[in-house]
């Protein structure tokens, strides 16, 4: 609160002393000749210029380094490390143009300020300068479009063969994920086998869904490919693993896919951030509704052989709800009985 009364006090002081110079111009318009009037206010207003270049760019730097503290931790994906390299040399060309721009932008009219005993020179238009800042932006823009395109294109390409399949379904307002048994495969869906029980709708009538498992959070292995395929059940959410520099839409009526490889396990980075807390999660960036701050999931990176063993571990969603699959005239016992 103090914080506020300080900065409504400056603002106010501000407007206050801008009133006091309006006024004081006034007196000089009636009590002077313009010409002495456009000198005083012209050095006035040159020489506000640098003062908001040097107070607006020290705040610039400033705050950034206020806000470190808040920015991504190193990406914890292989393809991430590409992303960040991207991102920062897009910035660095960003910031080195915007300095530049605004370097001529607010000191040009320091140093051109009017005076009497000097005469503009007239200088309308240069054909080979509108060519060369025409064709390096354009050269630039291209370049770093290719280059994101290179590296969006190898993210969306054909996941490896052996990558674990994670299917997340996004609702409002949870998400649901859903992992292939020992048989490495998931079986099939059908959004109007959806209900209370069956919140994914998947088809148990399809021997490879017998073994799949529905766990209340998410386990990835270390340094191994990860696929993910992403549906919606009702409205558009994102999967953003904001870690992993994963993000991708669930959309409904479709499937979409993204594939990863972690790099850190999740003690890993608890050191490297020295936070014994800190958690990998699952986010929704997609504003889907009330609910859609509680679209959250613990994500858990761990040793491929750690990994392994908690998907032994994991008991079939099949098994746990056999009377639910009885009310349905399927026989768990003698379906798995028949895949055997």
């Amino acid at each position: 609160m103090a914080y506020l009364v300080l900065l409504a006090s400056i603002l106010l002081f501000i407007v206050v002393m801008s009133l006091i110079y309006r006024v004081l111009s006034l007196v000089k318009i009636a009590n002077k000749t313009s010409n002495e009037r456009v000198g005083f206010s012209n050095k006035v207003h040159a020489a506000l210029f640098p003062l908001f270049f040097v107070v607006g760019f020290g705040l610039i730097i400033w705050y950034s380094g206020v806000a470190k503290q808040y920015f991504l931790p190193e990406a914890a994906s292989e393809h991430g490390v590409r992303t960040d390299f991207l991102f920062w040399v897009t910035m660095a060309i960003i910031c080195t143009a915007f300095l530049i721009t605004h370097v001529l932008l607010f000191f040009f009219p320091y140093l051109y300020q009017y005076r009497e005993n000097r005469k503009a020179y007239y200088y309308p238009h240069n054909d080979k300068l509108e060519v060369v800042w025409t064709t390096i932006p354009a050269v630039v823009m291209a370049i770093l479009v290719f280059s994101g395109y290179v590296v969006w294109s190898d993210i969306t390409a054909e996941s490896p063969k052996d990558a674990t399949v994670i299917e997340i379904l996004g609702k409002q307002f949870n998400w649901h994920v859903r992992y292939p048994g020992l048989d490495g495969q998931l079986g099939a869906y059908n959004y109007k086998k959806i209900d209370a029980t069956n919140s994914m709708g998947v088809d148990f009538k399809d021997p490879k869904s017998l073994d799949d498992f529905m766990p209340r959070e998410i386990h990835l292995p270390k340094g191994k490919p990860v696929r993910l395929q992403i549906r919606a059940r009702d409205v558009i959410h994102s999967v953003f693993m904001p870690h992993f520099r994963v993000k991708m839409d669930a959309v409904p009526g479709m499937q979409t896919t993204f594939w990863f490889i972690p790099t850190k396990t999740t003690e890993e980075m608890r050191k490297e951030l020295n936070n014994p807390n800190f958690n990998y999660e699952l986010a929704c960036t997609e504003v889907c509704g009330g609910g859609h701050f509680a679209m959250r999931m613990l994500i858990i990176v761990e040793e491929p052989e750690k990994f392994e063993t908690w998907v032994k571990e994991q008991e079939p969603w099949a098994k746990q709800n056999k009377e639910y699959l009885a009310s349905l005239g399927i026989n768990y016992d003698k379906l798995v009985a028949s895949k055997k």
